[in-house]
């Protein structure tokens, strides 16, 4: 059976490392990546750590182990995160219904990821509900980035209730920012 929940305790954040890692784009295979899909930063314990710090993230866990997580994203975690602070810098310059994106309370994902063995199984949208549960009281907006080579991560993340509001290239590939307006019925969107 599967479990949606916070991030526990250290082992949790182990598992979540290792699930990174798995699943970079550097290691999976091209039809892997355009069949299931990829991630592209890895995160490392310690990493993990600062950011649980700051604000746990979501994980589905099946038989008491990490299977999928939803790692949340702070502006704080900008000081603990150098990809973070890049990407804090490129949507201050973005507008979202005709406001600075930063006159709005929002945080990032900052990255979505589901074991092999365990897609399909619809962790995906119960990861981005339970997100939804634990922080709409605190923000209007859930954003993040998808490569928009990643065409499962792309169409998942429209099915939630995404829209893209921006696209850009940067060292590392061309992105979509996407938001998820809670604020907003999913029939709106």
């Amino acid at each position: 059976m599967y479990t949606i929940q916070l991030v526990r305790n250290n082992k949790d954040l182990e598992e979540i490392a290792a699930l990174s890692s798995a699943n970079l784009r550097t290691v999976v295979s091209e039809v892997e990546k355009a069949e299931q899909g990829f991630i592209t930063w890895e995160y490392h314990l310690k990493l993990l750590q600062d950011m649980h710090a700051i604000a746990p993230s979501i994980i589905a866990t099946y038989d008491d182990q990490v299977v999928g997580y939803a790692l949340v994203a702070t502006h704080a975690m900008s000081d603990v995160h150098a990809e973070m602070k890049v990407m804090l810098n490129n949507l201050a310059t973005l507008t979202y219904e005709g406001k600075p994106m930063n006159d709005y309370k929002y945080y990032m994902m900052g990255q979505i990821c589901i074991a092999k063995e365990h897609r399909g199984q619809g962790l995906f949208d119960q990861l981005y509900e339970y997100h939804r549960k634990v922080y709409q009281d605190r923000y209007d907006i859930l954003l993040t980035e998808v490569s928009t080579s990643n065409h499962r991560s792309l169409k998942a993340h429209q099915r939630v209730g995404f829209k893209t509001i921006h696209t850009y290239r940067d060292h590392m590939d061309e992105w979509n920012v996407v938001v998820w307006d809670w604020r907003k019925g999913n029939d709106e969107l």
